[in-house]
């Protein structure tokens, strides 16, 4: 075990905290760079990257499309965070906290920017009036499964995928106890899905399009290559609740959007119009999962 930090009186930053996203990591905000981002011709422009906060969307966007919401087509533009387009000077004016996902809403008077994945799937559904139940109690535990997710994975993202998959060191004390917290996590929810067939009970909803990318992808093992690590056989529930949403057809197009990684049968570096996804890449993801 290394030798025990003792932090400064005063802390400051005098170098890059290592790691795979050191290059992108600062203390400051705003923009670095002068960069207007690209308008397509559709009502909904989103800036994105296929990451688990940025596939919540565009799985909403094809979710909305397969329910017959015509008005809800988008062109998804592709941000690169590795070479710092979040902080180009238009990216900032839609999101001025610099992650992925942001959306403008150009579909009435006034554009509408909003940024937050869980913010952007609520203004969806309300827009849309779509899976988000009007039903006070559905609508309840739909909110609490949403916001739940909102809290939970930055320990499962920024504290065990950085510690375990991206630190430039491994650490015992913490990949141990972020690990017990991921570990804690999946129970929560293998206990609530061993009894409600999605997140908020009977019909799906946006609180499963946003916990699933994250805790889904664990179960299946792709994310972090940890399925081994934390056991996730184990949470028989949300296997079967990752499997069952995995197969749906919008789900198998949102996941590719924006994707620049992996298997090129999968990757969609932009999305303008639904005749993107063309036969032959159709065929291919008929047969994943």
């Amino acid at each position: 075990m290394s030798d025990t930090y003792t932090p400064p009186k005063i802390w400051t930053w005098d170098q890059e905290s290592g790691g795979q996203f050191a290059n992108i990591n600062r203390p400051i905000s705003g923009a670095t760079h002068e960069k207007a981002l690209p308008v397509g011709e559709h009502p909904f422009q989103l800036y994105s990257l296929a990451t688990p906060n940025g596939v919540k969307v565009t799985v909403m966007f094809e979710e909305l499309l397969a329910a017959g919401h015509s008005d809800s087509e988008y062109d998804a533009w592709l941000i690169n965070i590795q070479e710092g387009d979040q902080f180009g000077s238009g990216y900032v004016d839609v999101n001025p906290n610099s992650k992925i996902p942001a959306l403008w809403d150009r579909s009435g008077d006034k554009p509408i920017r909003v940024f937050e994945s869980a913010s952007i799937l609520m203004h969806l559904a309300e827009k849309f009036n779509a899976f988000l139940s009007n039903d006070a109690m559905v609508r309840a535990e739909t909110l609490n499964w949403l916001f739940w997710q909102m809290g939970s994975a930055p320990f499962l993202g920024g504290g065990f995928g950085h510690f375990y998959a991206y630190a430039p060191e491994k650490f015992e004390y913490p990949i141990n106890r972020f690990a017990m917290e991921v570990k804690r996590q999946l129970d929560v929810l293998d206990k609530h899905l061993a009894v409600n067939e999605y997140l908020a009970g009977r019909d799906y909803s946006i609180a499963d399009m946003a916990v699933w990318p994250w805790y889904g992808a664990l179960v299946q093992g792709k994310l972090y290559s940890a399925a081994e690590f934390l056991q996730v056989q184990e949470y028989k529930n949300v296997q079967r609740w990752a499997t069952m949403i995995a197969g749906r057809p919008a789900v198998k197009r949102g996941v590719m959007v924006n994707r620049a990684w992996g298997d090129p049968s999968k990757q969609l570096l932009e999305r303008h119009d639904a005749s993107d996804f063309d036969l032959k890449t159709q065929d291919k993801i008929a047969d994943t999962e």
